[in-house]
């Protein structure tokens, strides 16, 4: 039975091409968008090499300072804010800084190279996670010490030397400075906030004096959690520790505050204004995802009810003879789910071969640098199952109402009563 349902709803969508043209259209392109910003979402918050063990950590990257005469002043914390209040802290199994990234000019091949650099500690090579290619990572005492050390990455050492290997203890003249290259590691693609650079130095190295007292400056800290589950026990004893840190300045200001939030929570709470709240803004940010993603999802199901009904309206003379002949109404109604079945397991494999030839050519236009967005499996097994579940809606209620009419009324075409 369900082989003859198959190949009948074949037959159906072959015939009735500018329908299936249309239905399929709108389900892959749903489908293919959703998948898209799916894998824009997971490049940005997905635990990717660097950032592996990214659901054990959080980024203290805002200090927020409110003046007394009004007007706030948000940025970066300093080393001396991290060393002195951040790195006490008893829940974080590590610590580490990182700077955001700055712009240095170098020449390579005759060609002068434009460089994102990165300022760190010796512990963010312990927190991140890098595949080195050819050498190693600074240490800790190299950045105490303020060794001209630095750390590449593969685009960055195949325009200075043309290769990835042999590359570690040569110099590379970066701004009006030498380096020793400690080691080159693959490129981070510039998405990933809090670890992409083509080139990584101490942070002593910076412009900025590191042992200044002041609290803003330009550093992010990164705490790592022994495991996932202390993440929320990490956050909490820093919103505590901030409750106790002193005014920088109290001629100036008159508050100050800070979070530790997990990677995708900070830019929420960015985005949403939460600085003065504990709540971070997750709860909200998801459920209005969830319920956008739902209602773009739903969008293709309308259509296809509209559409199904109309179909089966003109297929009312076809259901008179089948069910003048004894086709019952299970038989008829099987057979039209079928047929919004294989239309939306079509326009979803449909929508899935789009995502994919759309993420390839982003990878290849480097319309992101460095960037490799892939396809989430998960995020295409939901969308494909909301496909499914939205085309066995819009072919129930039109099935169902077209099965009850009465074969003499179907025969002539008429909407009469059910039978």
């Amino acid at each position: 039975m369900l082989l003859s349902y198959l190949k009948l709803a074949w037959k159906v969508l072959l015939r009735r091409k500018f329908f299936t043209f249309i239905s399929l259209f709108g389900i892959s392109f749903t489908l293919m968008i959703l998948l898209v910003l799916v894998a824009a979402v997971d490049h940005v918050s997905g635990a990717h090499a660097p950032e592996k063990r990214l659901d054990r950590m959080v980024f203290v990257n805002t200090l927020r300072q409110y003046f007394k005469d009004g007007g706030t002043m948000s940025t970066p914390v300093s080393p001396y804010f991290i060393d002195t209040y951040v790195r006490p802290m008893k829940t974080p199994e590590k610590v580490a800084l990182s700077s955001v990234t700055s712009s240095a000019t170098a020449f390579a091949g005759g060609q002068s190279l434009t460089l994102d650099v990165r300022y760190t500690d010796g512990n963010f090579w312990q927190v991140m996670d890098f595949d080195f290619l050819n050498g190693r990572a600074f240490t800790g005492a190299e950045v105490a010490q303020g060794a001209r050390v630095c750390v590449l990455n593969e685009h960055s050492a195949l325009a200075f030397f043309g290769t990835t290997q042999g590359v570690a203890g040569r110099e590379v003249e970066i701004g009006p400075y030498r380096y020793r290259i400690a080691g080159v590691v693959p490129d981070v693609p510039v998405i990933r906030l809090y670890s992409s650079a083509d080139v990584w130095l101490p942070y002593t190295l910076g412009n900025t004096d590191f042992k200044d007292r002041r609290y803003d400056g330009e550093m992010i800290a990164i705490l790592l959690a022994s495991e996932a589950g202390a993440v929320p026990g990490m956050r909490q004893e820093f919103e505590q520790l901030m409750k106790r840190v002193p005014l920088a300045d109290p001629k100036r200001y008159n508050r100050l505050s800070s979070h530790a939030d997990p990677a995708l929570a900070s830019l929420v709470r960015q985005l949403t204004n939460q600085h003065d709240k504990e709540s971070d803004g997750m709860p909200l940010f998801l459920t209005a995802c969830t319920v956008l993603a739902l209602l773009f999802m739903l969008l293709p199901a309308l259509n296809l009810v509209n559409l199904n009904v109309t179909r089966i309206m003109e297929r009312s003379g076809e259901i008179g003879v089948r069910k003048a002949f004894g086709a019952s109404r299970r038989v008829l109604v099987g057979q039209f789910i079928v047929e919004n079945l294989v239309l939306a397991l079509l326009g979803g494999l449909l929508g899935l071969g789009l995502a994919a030839v759309v993420l390839t050519l982003l990878n290849e236009s480097q319309f992101v640098a460095y960037s490799h967005f892939g396809l989430s499996w998960r995020a295409f097994g939901l969308g494909l199952g909301l496909t499914v579940a939205f085309g066995l809606m819009s072919g129930v209620y039109p099935a169902w109402k077209m099965a009850r009419l009465n074969p003499v009324d179907a025969l002539r075409g008429s909407g009469g009563g059910p039978q």
